[in-house]
């Protein structure tokens, strides 16, 4: 099924504010220093006990101070995925200068993707439960609905007039949100959108992922002939996303433009990527933008580091842009896949590529796998003029989400 229009309608979008959280970096300065140095944090995950796990590496977020960045609200009464959105929140709004009375009298979404929402909490409570026999802890229960991801941002804000949606989407959560705010401003219907995702790592992923083999031992090696896997990440990526009318009026800066993105579900099967869907899928974003698959400069893959959703998604794209593709990189390989976070981290990834003139490389990368044949640009970032980047985000079941954005010129509009 899709639910996106073949031709580009509306207001043009723009992207002037963004937060992000991760394992490379807190903070927009820090994330775009770490995607051009291609650093990669791999450390043994602290977050639960990883006993009877024969390897447990992962990329976990350190140097979080969620009180240098939540206001209004308490951390203590956040779980730690609600937390990382929060306060990637308060940075967007930050760095797109928006006050708090342009906040409180403005129409606002706010739509968060995830897939494990505050699954860290649940398993906390379940841990409690079998060792003290019903003794939950109400603090960590009243935190653990998923739904206080996008509510806990309405209320750090203090906002009233507002729409706040977790959108549940797996791994294209974050892709999902960003073009449910691309929709709403585009109609109108809204004044403002923070659209992103959020998780925190936790034991129920983890596992899940190592029951079907596909954790990687050391690291993620996206597109290399001897990958072997993912590894578990965290954090959160949130973008401001408004009218290019609203930009201009209060001399906002612009990261980027939000030109397009397609959706679909083929439901093909629970774990197992469909490439004519991802292939269609693309399609349909690059339809919605107003483009052709030549116009593309540079696309950022979902690229897990398995085997089947790397082959897959190669293969979906030389379907696409034929025998000489875009270069696609993969940010998995320095974040780690942070789940409902990745589509909307590697979103603010490529505003930053566009901005700044490079492409952040694929590390770990040794040999290319050639049932891939892609240029992934190993380990080093590049300098590069880039117009147009494509961002894929492809989950389980068969939600795909990919998102087209483009270079915002002011003096070429």
């Amino acid at each position: 099924m899709t639910g996106r229009p073949t031709t580009r309608v509306g207001r043009r979008v723009v992207l002037t504010g963004a937060g992000a959280i991760s394992s490379i970096g807190v903070g927009i300065t820090e994330f775009l220093a770490g995607l051009r140095a291609g650093r990669s944090e791999v450390r043994p995950i602290s977050a639960f006990d990883t006993a009877g796990f024969e390897y447990a590496n992962g990329c976990e977020v350190t140097g979080f101070e969620p009180k240098r960045w939540i206001e209004r609200l308490d951390p203590e009464h956040l779980g730690r995925a609600a937390q990382f959105t929060v306060a990637a929140a308060r940075m967007a709004a930050t760095d797109a200068g928006l006050r708090q009375d342009t906040l409180a009298r403005g129409r606002v979404l706010i739509a968060v993707g995830t897939t494990d929402g505050e699954t860290r909490d649940l398993d906390l409570l379940v841990e409690q439960d079998a060792a003290e026999q019903g003794a939950m802890d109400p603090v960590i229960a009243r935190r653990a609905s998923a739904s206080r991801l996008a509510t806990s941002v309405a209320r750090e804000f203090a906002l009233t007039d507002v729409e706040a949606v977790t959108i549940p989407t797996a791994c294209a959560a974050g892709n999902y949100a960003i073009g449910y705010g691309l929709d709403a401003i585009r109609s109108g219907e809204v004044d403002l959108a923070f659209c992103g995702g959020g998780d925190a790592i936790c034991r129920k992923t983890f596992a899940g992922f190592y029951r079907l083999g596909t954790i990687a031992p050391e690291q993620c090696q996206p597109f290399d002939l001897n990958r072997q896997g993912i590894l578990t990440g965290e954090g959160a990526g949130v973008l401001v996303l408004e009218s290019l009318d609203s930009a201009l009026a209060r001399g906002a800066r612009i990261h980027a433009e939000i030109l397009g993105y397609g959706l679909n579900c083929d439901a093909y099967h629970q774990v197992a990527p469909l490439g004519e869907s991802v292939a269609d899928c693309m399609r349909l974003a690059v339809a919605d933008a107003g483009i052709e698959p030549r116009d593309v400069d540079l696309i950022s893959a979902h690229g897990t580091g398995t085997k089947a959703n790397d082959s897959t998604e190669a293969k979906a794209i030389h379907a696409v842009f034929g025998d000489r593709p875009p270069r696609t990189v993969s940010m998995k390989s320095m974040l780690g896949h942070t789940m409902g976070a990745a589509s909307a981290l590697a979103a603010i990834g490529c505003a930053m590529a566009l901005e700044h003139g490079f492409i952040p490389p694929t590390v770990n990368h040794v040999e290319t796998d050639p049932e891939c044949d892609l240029d992934c640009v190993p380990n080093e970032s590049v300098a590069a003029d880039l117009r147009i980047v494509q961002n894929n985000g492809l989950a389980f079941g068969g939600n795909n989400a990919v998102v087209i954005l483009g270079r915002y010129d002011r003096g070429a509009a």
